[in-house]
C-alpha cells in the first residue's frame, strides 16, 4: 500500500498491519535459516519497508494528536 492510503487507516489497523508484516517477515526469516534459500529474497526489503512506513504513519499520528 501507498503511503497516502495507509495514513487513512486508524491506528487499530495500522496495528494489525504491523502485527501480520512483522510476522511474514519473522516465517521468511525462519524458512531462510532453515532452507538456506528463499524463493524471493526482494521481499526482505519489501516487507521491512513497509513495516518502517507503518511505524513512521503511526508515529506521526500520535504525534499531531
Amino acid at each position: 500500500m501507498k503511503a497516502h492510503e495507509l495514513r487513512e487507516l486508524s491506528l487499530e489497523e495500522l496495528n494489525a498491519r504491523i502485527k501480520e508484516t512483522d510476522e511474514t517477515l519473522q516465517k521468511m526469516r525462519f524458512n531462510r535459516s532453515v532452507a538456506g534459500q528463499v524463493e524471493n529474497p526482494a521481499r526482505f526489503k519489501m516487507y521491512r519497508r513497509e513495516l518502517a512506513r507503518l511505524q513512521t504513519i503511526i508515529a506521526e499520528k500520535a504525534h499531531s494528536a
